[in-house]
């Protein structure tokens, strides 16, 4: 690649996250948050995966045959439920401390994942190529976003797809998704989030198409507080779910 020699990694942001590892399954730790949120984002991922490669969305193994990066995985808290679906996962983290707790709890929930402490732009180095690749929560720490979403759409095979959450740029997102969410309500750590690392819907839609996808779907996500669950949102001003497509021919 033209960027070989750069980094997208945020070395910081690496060893907050490194701390957690023992955490990344309690669904009352520090990652409780991601698990509320992951209903919403793997019922989006099997949805679209299923209306671009013509699958039946209620069928267990929907996502069977495809093959799938989940980048930035953690602890692997969305790599095991699209494995459970079918998926050839490939879990991708920069931390080792992440990757070797994602492997031991896939071990003892029988799963089988490929998970590798590595970061996108050596994946995209080694010609690795994918079905889907998802950058779920991960945009906004990483070091140089131009660069990730250039590997990360590298990988992409004709005719597949990437999607990415992440959270927008705006007085609304520092209000709700780091004082509300960091000082207020808890539920993630305080210093989770640096608000001049969000990106904006438009930003990440000019990296994606510069970087040869074509964005075909873009969806709000908020917080339910009387149902006390996420859910899809006409409103991108916070949380914000993006879907591009690379050309089959």
């Amino acid at each position: 690649m033209a960027t070989r020699g750069k980094s997208t990694i945020d070395a910081d942001e690496v060893e907050r996250f490194s701390r957690h590892a023992g955490d990344w399954w309690n669904p009352r730790g520090p990652m409780a948050a991601l698990h509320k949120f992951n209903p919403v984002r793997l019922a989006y991922i099997r949805d679209q995966a299923a209306a671009r490669f013509e699958r039946d969305a209620k069928k267990l193994d929907c996502l069977n045959g495809l093959r799938v990066l989940d980048i930035g995985c953690g602890g692997g808290i969305l790599s095991e439920p699209l494995a459970r679906i079918g998926a050839s996962v490939v879990g991708a983290d920069p931390s080792a401390d992440n990757i070797a707790a994602a492997s031991a709890h896939a071990r003892e929930s029988g799963l089988t994942v490929d998970y590798r402490a590595t970061t996108a732009e050596e994946l995209a180095a080694a010609d690795e190529r994918f079905d889907i690749v998802l950058a779920m929560e991960v945009v906004e720490h990483v070091a140089d976003v131009g660069l990730f979403v250039k590997a990360c759409a590298a990988m992409v095979k004709p005719g597949g797809l990437m999607i990415a959450a992440t959270i927008n740029r705006t007085i609304k997102s520092f209000a709700l998704a780091i004082v509300g969410a960091e000082y207020v309500l808890r539920w993630l750590p305080r210093g989770t989030h640096q608000w001049d690392k969000f990106v904006t819907p438009n930003e990440l839609e000019i990296a994606l198409e510069q970087n040869g996808l074509r964005v075909v779907g873009e969806k709000g996500v908020m917080y339910n507080l009387f149902a006390d669950r996420w859910q899809l949102s006409s409103d991108m001003d916070v949380n914000y779910m993006v879907v591009a497509e690379r050309s089959a021919g």
